[in-house]
């Protein structure tokens, strides 16, 4: 299981207008795939205006396939069009998930939303 992190650090005074855009793309994402990112956070401390998409995937073929559904949508590219220009910079991280024992509950959810259908 895999953990991806897209970060961006928006532009000074655009957090609302980012998050409202994000809500949107979220909502197509979430039409398109069945299901969105499992977590967005927003700073506290740190770097002003951070906005970070969590989402967790079984592996980067599984991640890869999900991407590729998303983002040849039309409705995905325009907002995507108008979120990046609320950004400043970004980033993506990918971490693998160590198994313990609340990890091996959250991977069983998965499997069993995979064989529902919905590929996560």
């Amino acid at each position: 299981m895999i953990v991806v992190r897209d970060i961006f650090q928006l532009k000074f005074g655009k957090a609302k207008e980012a998050m409202d855009s994000l809500k949107r793309m979220i909502a197509n994402i979430v039409s398109l795939r069945g299901y969105g990112p499992d977590r967005v956070l927003t700073d506290l401390t740190g770097q002003y205006y951070t906005l970070i998409m969590e989402t967790t995937y079984n592996d980067l073929a599984d991640y890869d396939q999900a991407m590729h559904n998303t983002t040849s949508s039309d409705d995905w590219k325009k907002e995507y069009h108008l979120f990046v220009d609320l950004v400043e910079s970004g980033r993506r991280e990918i971490f693998n998930v160590v198994q313990t024992e609340q990890t091996e509950k959250q991977r069983m959810k998965a499997e069993a939303t995979a064989r529902a259908g919905t590929s996560r």
